[in-house]
């Protein structure tokens, strides 16, 4: 994957080299391996340590090519790479405080068609919460696990892209 930081002309290419159980990543950066760590991640926000030192990012605008980023007040763009969306999924499922498994995330860009349940209903796995219509077909995103719908994060007819949180199971 590419980065470009700030007003920067050149990019620099990044790579995972791999993921350890404790939830940190082995990265190359710029042709150095850097070790990261995964500490909070929620809706557009997370803080993560990089080589020992703390740092805040805020998603400022996500497409369908790249991600803007504001990383400690210097901005970033990322251009998407699937390597990069996998281990932004594992890392939010590894459970920084975010409550990555709570959240019911749209795996496909779409338009919402239909909303199945209602906040504080019981839900089992595999039960149909949202139906989202993409490329004329309708796809159902059925719950992650068993619990209680928090909250429900669209409206019907809303279009949501690709890892949009869709609801909040308990």
């Amino acid at each position: 994957m590419e980065f470009k930081v700030g007003d920067l002309a050149h990019l620099l290419d990044g790579e995972v080299l791999r993921t350890a159980g404790d939830g940190s990543v082995l990265v190359k950066i710029g042709g150095k391996e850097h070790n990261l760590r995964l500490l909070r991640s929620g809706t557009n926000e997370f803080e993560f340590i990089l080589d020992n030192t703390f740092h805040h990012a805020k998603i400022l605008q996500s497409g369908s090519s790249e991600v803007k980023i504001v990383v400690d007040g210097q901005p970033l763009t990322v251009k998407k790479h699937s390597k990069l969306t996998e281990v932004l999924e594992k890392a939010s499922a590894l459970g920084g405080t975010g409550g990555g498994d709570r959240n019911l995330a749209s795996q496909i860009p779409g338009r919402v068609v239909n909303i199945s349940v209602k906040v504080g209903a019981d839900v089992k796995k595999g039960d149909v919460i949202v139906v989202l219509e993409s490329m004329k077909m309708q796809v159902a995103v059925k719950a992650h696990k068993d619990g209680n719908v928090k909250d429900i994060k669209v409206k019907q007819g809303a279009s949501v892209a690709r890892n949009d949180i869709l609801a909040v199971i308990e």
